[in-house]
C-alpha cells in the first residue's frame, strides 16, 4: 500500500456536496481506501475572470494502484461530476489532484508528483497539514516550512 494525498476542489454546482460525493466515490476505487479527509476550507479562486470562491480539502488515501491508474480513476470521478476541461484554471464542478504519491517523484506527460504548485497554494498546504503536520516532502522540505512561506489568500475553515 502507498499513502498518497489528493487535493479536492470545487466552485460550481454545490461545492460542499461535490466534495462529499467525491470522497465517497474515491473510497470505491478498487484497492484504494480513504484513510482520512481534512476539514473543508473556502478559498479565493486562482484563475481567469470572475469566479465563485472554492471549497477545498485534502484526502489521505492508501492504494495499491500505480500512480497513473489512480489518476485515471480520479479523472473518471471528475467526469462523473460534470467536469469540463475548457479553460485552464477555470471554474469547475470538481478538481482532483494527486499531490503526493508516497515518497515518489514522478514526471510523465500526464502526471507530475509531487504536484508542482503545492508550495504556492495555501488551500493545499493548510488541509495537508491538518492531516500530516509532520510531513516531509520527497525533496526533504518539511511541510511546516512551506506553510510558513505561503501567502494567506483568503482561506478560512468551513
Amino acid at each position: 500500500m502507498i499513502r498518497c494525498y489528493i487535493g479536492l476542489g470545487s466552485n460550481l454546482a454545490n461545492p460542499l456536496a461535490q466534495l462529499h460525493s467525491a470522497l465517497e466515490s474515491i473510497d470505491r476505487i478498487p484497492v484504494t481506501r480513504v484513510v482520512a479527509s481534512s476539514p473543508f476550507y473556502s478559498s479565493a479562486p486562482v484563475g481567469p475572470g470572475e469566479q465563485p470562491d472554492y471549497v477545498n480539502a485534502v484526502a489521505a488515501l492508501d492504494t495499491e494502484l500505480p500512480a497513473e491508474s489512480l489518476l485515471d480513476a480520479l479523472q473518471a470521478i471528475e467526469n462523473d461530476h460534470g467536469r469540463e476541461r475548457t479553460v485552464r484554471w477555470g471554474a469547475r464542478t470538481l478538481d482532483l489532484d494527486i499531490l503526493l504519491f508516497g515518497s515518489e517523484k514522478l514526471s510523465t506527460k500526464r502526471l507530475t508528483v509531487p504536484h508542482p504548485r503545492i508550495p504556492e497554494r495555501n488551500f493545499v498546504l493548510v488541509p495537508l497539514a491538518d492531516l500530516a503536520p509532520d510531513l516531509v516532502m520527497p525533496d526533504g522540505t518539511p511541510l511546516q516550512s512551506l506553510l510558513q512561506q505561503c501567502p494567506e489568500n483568503r482561506l478560512h475553515r468551513l
